[in-house]
């Protein structure tokens, strides 16, 4: 990783077990890379054009063919992702108000973020007591030998920063965590709950994108899929899109919509354990939802495993990259003399990258395609890096084209059965 001026020069490894990079795709060998980041000094460590740089692979022919081809793609939904955000979203908070609240939450944000300590902003995994099950309608997958209900109740999270608590709260639809939930009859069974992207909650195209039917027939797990906020039944009344409300409200708005994302997850996983009798439960997410999951290893540890899937890890610098939003956000940034360091400052509080995990190496894999260009391929060696390295699967695809699916999710259904996860046999 290249110094700049104004990073902190990071460790390189010089004596360390061989990584455990479980697919065909490797890294270039010449490469040296960085030890595990440091939680304490991130967000100057990254340098100001972190960003900027490509992670190098070595590529059969074949596979630089894939690799091209599903970038391309990526390259075009990301300039069109990028503009409806830049057209929809940051209007919302790049007016001189807006700009006030942002850097007078930045400062309450980054006090919490400098303990270090993960529950000084997320607070205990809540109970729930009072929740509501019904039949689920139109998922794809519907089960012979069990049932498949959507469990919603109210969400108990109270954003922390009290500068937006009304605002946040008024957004009633936000309010309702849901969860879609497979099980079997003669359960329960280990449970792996899936977090779906940004706009991409449609309960239809995650059972496809996870292969939840595969995991519930052929492993015998019970599966999830959770809602995160502002997406899907939680959007708020006037949004565009789903997800439009997770950034319309600046950093304070991001950072709290994780902070209910995770409060609201960890309340599921207490139902499941309290009311379902779910002893072991893990949790995937892809791009957004696999940050969400990262997040989630850095706070609960009774988590079994977490595995993110083509994951952002550093938001502010996926913002740098997405053209033409990028260019709104640093002249923003650069009208108040701020840079994207200052911007990593800001959402650090809800950084996985700010907290060390709380599973143990061994429970932790991350998925990565080495043409994503929505999350590219630095994202995922981040966080592999700060998990002191752990399992790793490349697969030859992007962003939304996973090629070698077949590939990556035997390599997961290994992890799974290594870490004894697995039901016994029936």
């Amino acid at each position: 990783m290249p110094e700049t001026a104004n990073a902190r020069p990071l460790k390189l490894v010089t004596n360390e077990e061989p990584p455990t990079i479980v697919s065909k795709i490797r890294h270039k060998t010449e490469k040296l890379y960085p030890t595990r980041i440091d939680v304490q000094h991130w967000t100057e460590d990254l340098g100001e054009d972190f960003w900027k740089h490509p992670e190098p692979f070595d590529l059969r022919f074949t596979d630089r063919i894939r690799v091209g081809s599903t970038a391309a793609f990526d390259h075009v939904l990301r300039t069109a992702a990028a503009s409806v955000v830049a057209t929809t979203a940051m209007p919302l908070h790049m007016h001189p108000a807006g700009i006030l609240e942002m850097l007078q939450s930045a400062r309450f944000y980054k006090e919490l973020a400098q303990s270090h300590e993960p529950e000084v902003f997320f607070g205990p995994a809540p109970k729930v007591e009072h929740f509501r099950r019904d039949p689920a309608w139109g998922p794809v997958f519907i089960p012979r030998d069990g049932v498949c209900e959507d469990l919603t109740f109210l969400s108990p999270y109270n954003p922390a920063n009290p500068r937006i608590q009304r605002s946040y709260l008024r957004h009633r639809q936000n309010l309702m965590a849901h969860l879609r939930y497979w099980r079997h009859n003669d359960g329960p069974r280990p449970t792996i709950i899936a977090i779906h992207g940004f706009m991409a909650d449609a309960h239809w195209l995650n059972e496809w994108l996870f292969a939840l039917r595969w995991f519930y027939e052929r492993l015998g797990c019970d599966v999830a899929l959770f809602t995160l906020p502002f997406h899907g039944n939680r959007q708020t009344r006037y949004s565009l899109f789903s997800g439009h409300g997770f950034f319309a409200g600046g950093t304070s708005r991001i950072n709290e919509a994780f902070g209910q994302a995770v409060t609201d997850f960890r309340a599921f996983f207490n139902l499941l354990r309290d009311h379902f009798g779910v002893e072991k439960i893990g949790v995937t997410g892809i791009s957004l939802g696999g940050y969400t999951s990262a997040l989630l290893a850095a706070v609960e540890d009774r988590l079994e495993f977490a595995v993110p899937n083509v994951p952002v890890i550093s938001l502010a610098d996926v913002m740098m990259e997405w053209e033409p939003a990028g260019t709104a956000l640093r002249t923003l940034l650069g009208a108040v003399g701020k840079n994207v360091v200052d911007l990593r400052e800001m959402l650090a509080v809800a950084s996985p990258l700010n907290y060390p995990s709380k599973l143990p190496r061994e429970r932790l894999m991350v998925i990565g395609g080495v043409g994503d260009r929505l999350a590219s391929p630095y994202q995922q060696k981040l966080i592999w890096e700060h998990w002191n390295r752990c399992r790793l699967y490349w697969f030859p695809g992007s962003h939304i084209l996973h090629l070698d699916k077949a590939g990556f999710m035997g390599a997961m259904a290994r992890f799974l059965a290594d870490i004894d996860f697995l039901p016994e046999p029936r």
